[in-house]
């Protein structure tokens, strides 16, 4: 299967039974709803969204609102910019439809919606948004939103990921958070905590702003901080001109002319599982266990620019994070009832230090950076996975560097003890990879994050990075969390998962998601703290979603009717 020949929404056959799946590869050739262009170092992403063109049928995508295939296409264009165009500095977000910008999540899609296919899909909405300030952030990559016309809901929320908002002063181009008086939900896929975390916005001028449901015009949004700058129609052009070059003046990217190409990316989906060049998951639907598999390249990574360049999307690296990101978004959105994950690892330890020696060594050059800034983002979205994730460290094992921050990046780690065998021992091995390559979204290491922040313990595992470890070393420096031997192995293995297996599925998505980011809060980890625990629970009350909830009622004239109690 690739993204040439394949649609988004598909049918699988799975045990005899004919299953609906997702596909989140797509090609520009493809899109319905965006038009990426490129002129120089400026590319322009232009939404003129095809009403009849949803993922699912049963509504239509009117007023510029957006579904699931929307923001596949989106990540799919943005990704061509980091790796295709790496000249790009600016990114400018347009709308192609007169007086409407993006009126958001499409509201007849959300109302006909399972209660899953709604929080995968605000996830995913936020992870996209999230790589784009990941980008500004790390890869010099910036992005304005060009707003004329009514910037609603999710639509205001892409634009709040931008770097800066300019807004068109013609009397009708508005900015709101509507999901509180219109639907009886909320902005939580980012809407209310970037308001107040990122724009600073006023706690009282938020709570106005988050309550009306017409929405706030240029000058008002520019004094409350809702957007960057304004101008009427007859200037806004020039005004767009002056933000873009401020923009390109703070950008840090390098590429020349030339990128490469993103290949479609080849996966065979099965009875057994999902299964691509780097990674494979075998799936157990009777157990609910998915067991993943990342392998270590076969032979040395490319190591010079000019081979890197010419491997391009099969450079090992990178075909490994489009991989891992591919199949974390199938499982995570076509197995809904599989909630655990073994995470596993194979070949040769040295392969991977070597790969991660080589993105040390070009880590300026600009393929590299990107690449990094892949793993980067692929790694954060296995941190928000709400799956009960466990890594084991056993025979065969390669665990080194960039493949520990998998291991850290799960609840527990089981390593496999061999005293008697040192020869056969897993390898389990630290190196720079570990100490700030891979900020996650509490912007520390997941080692700073695993030890609470503490100096001493990291400057301690600094002293044995680049060295293998024993089950009874990793056990004693805490980069483990049991360590039992060949004799105990499967049977602690088995009844571990058998007993994650029978707890409930939503209180263990409320505790690994408080337990995954201790300490420190960030815009992000509070994001997804909402996307966890208040989205999930407004989308299936009644107030949002009943028979007479506002959800349902959008659009028919009726006025929902509210079960008053505070809870």
């Amino acid at each position: 299967m690739n993204a040439m020949t394949e649609p988004l929404l598909f049918r699988q056959q799975i045990n005899g039974e004919s299953r609906e799946m997702v596909s989140f590869a797509t090609h520009p050739t493809k899109y319905q709803h965006w038009t990426l262009s490129v002129e120089g170092d400026i590319a322009r992403l232009k939404l003129d969204i095809n009403e009849d063109g949803g993922i699912k049928p049963g509504y239509k995508l009117k007023l510029n609102s957006y579904d699931l295939g929307v923001d596949i296409e989106l990540h799919d264009a943005i990704n061509r910019v980091r790796f295709e165009h790496p000249a790009v500095k600016v990114v400018v977000f347009e709308s192609g439809k007169e007086k409407i910008w993006c009126s958001g999540a499409n509201i007849y899609m959300l109302g006909v919606s399972t209660h899953g296919w709604k929080v995968n899909f605000c996830k995913f909405t936020n992870e996209t948004r999230n790589g784009l300030e990941d980008s500004s952030r790390n890869d010099g990559l910036k992005s304005i939103a060009a707003v004329t016309g009514a910037c609603a809901g999710g639509g205001y929320e892409l634009a709040l990921a931008c770097d800066r908002i300019a807004m068109v002063d013609d009397r009708s181009s508005t900015v709101s958070l509507p999901e509180v008086p219109l639907l009886g939900v909320l902005p939580g896929t980012g809407g209310l905590t970037r308001v107040t975390d990122k724009r600073k916005v006023r706690r009282d001028l938020a709570d106005i702003f988050c309550t009306t449901s017409e929405g706030v015009r240029a000058d008002r949004a520019r004094d409350w901080k809702l957007i960057d700058s304004h101008a009427k129609p007859q200037q806004f052009q020039q005004l767009l001109a002056t933000e873009i070059e401020a923009l390109r003046a703070q950008s840090t990217r390098s590429g020349g002319p030339n990128g490469i190409q993103l290949t479609p990316l080849e996966v065979k989906i099965d009875e057994a599982g999902y299964h691509y060049g780097t990674v494979h998951a075998q799936v157990d639907r009777e157990a609910r266990i998915a067991t993943i598999t990342v392998n270590a390249p076969a032979a040395a990574v490319e190591s010079t620019p000019a081979a890197i360049e010419a491997a391009g999307a099969n450079w090992w690296p990178l075909k490994l994070a489009r991989e891992l990101d591919d199949l974390i978004l199938n499982l995570r959105t076509n197995e809904l009832e599989t909630g655990t994950w073994v995470i596993k690892t194979r070949g040769d330890a040295n392969r991977v230090m070597q790969a991660d020696a080589v993105l040390e060594q070009h880590r300026n050059h600009w393929l590299v950076r990107e690449t990094i800034g892949a793993l980067r983002r692929t790694l954060a979205r296995l941190d928000v996975t709400s799956r009960s994730l466990i890594a084991l460290v056993d025979a065969g094992s390669c665990f080194a560097g960039t493949f520990y921050e998998l291991a850290l990046a799960c609840d527990r780690i089981y390593m496999l003890d061999l005293p008697d065998s040192p020869d056969a021992a897993p390898a389990l091995q630290m190196n720079i990879a570990n100490f700030g390559r891979y900020p996650e979204v509490n912007g520390l290491t997941r080692l700073q994050t695993r030890f609470c922040e503490d100096v001493e313990t990291i400057r301690q595992l600094e002293g044995v990075k680049d060295s293998p470890l024993r089950a009874d070393q990793a056990l004693g420096l805490g980069l483990v969390t049991l360590t039992p031997d060949d004799i105990d192995w499967d049977d602690e293995i088995r009844i571990m998962l058998e007993e994650r297996a029978s707890l409930s599925p939503d209180a263990l998505t409320g505790m690994e998601a408080s337990l995954r980011f201790p300490g420190r809060e960030t815009m992000e980890t509070r994001v997804f703290g909402r996307l966890s625990a208040w989205q999930n629970w407004i989308f299936i009350r009644p107030n949002a979603v009943g028979e007479d909830g506002a959800l349902k009622l959008f659009g028919t004239g009726k006025k929902a009717k509210f079960d008053w109690k505070r809870i």
